[in-house]
């Protein structure tokens, strides 16, 4: 028995140590990065300029892969349901990750704060009530005055049913007791800057990143920012609580992850290489100029239990506010 159980013991430390080689190898082939909007938006954006970086620094092809549906569910059930093995990866953030757990308890059929850990928490973008340039309201109490003259009548994009621009716009109603109509694009903000550039859907919250080239363009508009103080970039523009509105508005980050029982070497390791990438003076500067402020997370634990923390505050506000998704 002695023998056998000495057998056993040398034949597990083969295998732990095969294990810790092939955890050191990684990558040993291409990564796949899911986004689940298609190209266009900062989630995409992001995931890009990172995949890139990975690529040169870890001597593996990091691919992004665009995934659209379910308001970022698809993206979400196929990167959860991959192999934990750190070669499929996803970069989603506050819709997908901490709101999008409790508006489709009932279809989701993964649970993103147990079935994902985060790797880094990468970057934060500003948000702007984003308007259709030749739409006739140009601050908020503007665009109240006209959804309340024709209740229903004006249309309002968002990334999906449950995102944070459709929750924001939600809120806003009931602080300003007004109607718009919700016109959900499945594809994020590659869908709906077109729509509202068209003026299919004249108003919407976006982030800065994806609208500042069509705002100094003239293509949109911007009526407010959810910052808590006027941005360089739009110095005319007033924030949301020097229009009455304070607090209104999503801190929108973007964070990549992967799925819950990824080894914690290769989530290190992937959290070192992220680091690396964003804390490069070069990087930095490059994202500041489309708007994206490099937030990286202290470590994997830390980002993941922001997200569980941030899933929680929204579930309390969606069960008061009784906004479910059916």
């Amino acid at each position: 028995m002695l023998r056998i159980a000495k057998l056993a013991l040398a034949a597990l430390a083969v295998l732990l140590s095969q294990a810790g080689l092939a955890q050191d190898a990684y990558p040993s082939r291409p990564v796949r990065i899911v986004v689940p909007y298609q190209p266009g938006g900062s989630t995409y954006i992001i995931a890009r300029s990172v995949s890139a970086k990975l690529t040169d620094s870890l001597g593996q092809t990091f691919l992004v892969e665009n995934r659209p549906g379910a308001s970022g569910n698809l993206a979400l059930e196929t990167v959860a349901k991959a192999p934990a093995d750190g070669y499929t990866l996803l970069v989603g953030n506050v819709s997908t990750n901490a709101i999008n757990e409790t508006t489709f308890a009932h279809t989701l059929q993964i649970k993103p704060s147990r079935d994902f850990v985060g790797i880094a928490k990468l970057i934060e973008i500003p948000h702007i009530i984003a308007a259709t340039a030749n739409f006739p309201a140009s601050n908020v109490a503007e665009l109240v005055a006209a959804a309340k003259k024709d209740p229903g009548k004006i249309n309002y994009a968002s990334a999906g049913l449950g995102s944070y621009p459709h929750l924001d716009m939600e809120r806003l109603q009931r602080a300003g007791d007004f109607k718009l109509t919700h016109i959900p694009y499945k594809g994020g903000a590659g869908q709906m800057i077109p729509a509202l550039i068209s003026g299919e859907t004249p108003v919407a919250f976006l982030n800065l990143a994806s609208t500042l080239p069509h705002v100094r363009s003239g293509r949109l508009k911007a009526i407010a920012t959810t910052a808590p103080s006027r941005l360089p970039e739009l110095p005319n523009v007033p924030t949301m609580a020097e229009q009455g509105f304070a607090g209104i508005g999503t801190n929108a980050w973007q964070g990549m992850f992967a799925p819950a029982a990824t080894p914690k070497p290769v989530v290190d390791k992937l959290y070192r290489a992220v680091a690396a990438v964003l804390t490069n003076p070069e990087m930095k500067e490059n994202l500041a100029k489309q708007m994206m402020s490099v937030e990286l997370s202290k470590s994997p634990q830390e980002f993941t239990d922001l997200v569980r923390r941030e899933t929680q505050t929204w579930a309390d506000f969606l069960r008061e506010a009784k906004i479910r998704i059916e």
